[in-house]
């Protein structure tokens, strides 16, 4: 009988070294076309695991999404790009200058694979003077 290589996630540590395993994996693919099962099952249990421990619904989306963003390695330059605006824009979000549109919730939903009612929240915007 043949051992798993992976498991279905049980830990916080577990689930951090996943995600670096699938990481490396994610780089190292346009090399090694045999990875994708590997990385298809690591990303099905990671989702899984961010599923099950959604904690979502205790902070803000602004605060949202800079975790998320701190998950991927990601930095403001990488939601211009991802949103496709300007710098300008993304660092008024970030600062709580400017809310969310509708465009941007729907593609932070679909890039960070959560409900766009994760961003969908009031919150409180920072008055410019």
């Amino acid at each position: 009988m043949v051992a798993l290589k992976f498991r279905v996630i049980k830990s916080k540590t577990q689930y951090k070294e996943y995600t670096k395993i699938l990481e490396r994996l994610v780089d190292a693919y346009p090399k090694n076309k045999e990875m994708k099962d590997e990385i298809d099952l690591l990303t099905l249990l990671i989702e899984q695991w961010d599923e099950d421990h959604n904690t979502f619904d205790n902070q803000d989306p602004i605060e949202l999404l800079k975790s998320l963003m701190s998950g991927k390695n990601l930095k403001a330059k990488d939601l211009t790009e991802i949103l496709h605006v300007g710098k300008g824009l993304v660092s008024d979000i970030l600062n709580y200058k400017k809310g969310l549109s509708k465009a941007n919730i729907r593609t932070l939903s679909e890039y960070f694979k959560v409900s766009q009612e994760a961003f969908n929240r009031p919150y409180k915007l920072i008055e410019v003077k």
